[in-house]
């Protein structure tokens, strides 16, 4: 299983809303031959770490691919820059964010690395997740989907659906 999450907080240079980008993004994957399979609902989450930032629209995707890790995480970097993501400092707020969750249970050190080293903590990724993939389990710790989001604890709080 190939896992992606998406996110924006900033609207892109033409405008569109995050949600719209995180949407552009979709479709820009498939344009280019990867197929998505599977994708959550949009998620609103606060900014981690906690900051004046404005809120994210969040989201999960299941894709098949020939790339390997490497080539669909360059796809995925050439796709934010198409859409307006300029790299500043870490955690600042961005037009997109697309980031490679998990590979077909490769554990990597990277680049990139597999699974995403953060992925088990964030609310924001495992609620999109567990729509895609309920039934997928952390390949390092072996930890499932739910398990994860039990351990989160008040954290899950900061992500609602966005209707």
């Amino acid at each position: 299983m190939i896992l992606a999450g998406l996110g924006a907080n900033l609207p892109a240079p033409d405008g569109r809303s995050p949600r719209e980008t995180c949407e552009a993004a979709l479709a820009a994957l498939s344009a280019a031959g990867v197929t998505v399979l599977r994708r959550s609902r949009w998620y609103r989450s606060a900014p981690v770490p906690a900051s004046d930032q404005p809120w994210f629209v969040n989201g999960a995707a299941a894709l098949e691919t020939d790339l390997g890790p490497e080539r669909l995480l360059d796809l995925l970097h050439r796709i934010e820059h198409a859409l307006g993501r300029v790299r500043s400092t870490p955690n600042a707020a961005r037009t997109l964010d697309l980031d490679l969750l998990a590979y077909h249970g490769v554990v990597s050190g990277g680049p990139p690395r597999l699974p995403h080293p953060r992925l088990h903590e964030r609310a924001f990724v495992l609620l999109p997740l567990r729509e895609v993939c309920p039934d997928w389990r952390h390949p390092e710790h072996g930890a499932s989907v739910e398990s994860m989001i039990a351990a989160l604890g008040p954290d899950i709080g900061s992500v609602k659906v966005d209707c």
